[in-house]
C-alpha cells in the first residue's frame, strides 16, 4: 500500500522537480470581437445549446416508463 502511495506522490511532486521549462500563456482576449455577433448568430448558438441540454434529459424522460420495465 505504501508503494502505491509513493508512486502516486512521485508522479505528483515530478513536474515540480524537473523545473519550469515550459512556459504557458493563456489566450486572453482584452479588445472587443473583431466581428460582432449578430442576433440571429447569437439566437442560433442559443437554441442549439439549450438543444444539446435538453434532448437528452427530454429523451430519458420521454422513456422513462421503458426504463422502469427494464429494471
Amino acid at each position: 500500500m505504501s508503494g502505491i502511495i509513493r508512486g502516486i506522490a512521485r508522479i505528483r511532486t515530478a513536474p515540480a522537480l524537473r523545473g519550469s521549462n515550459i512556459t504557458q500563456r493563456s489566450n486572453l482576449a482584452s479588445k472587443p470581437a473583431k466581428d460582432p455577433l449578430g442576433a440571429a448568430e447569437t439566437a442560433f448558438s442559443l437554441a442549439l445549446f439549450s438543444l444539446a441540454i435538453l434532448a437528452p434529459s427530454g429523451w430519458v424522460l420521454a422513456n422513462l416508463e421503458s426504463y422502469k420495465k427494464k429494471a
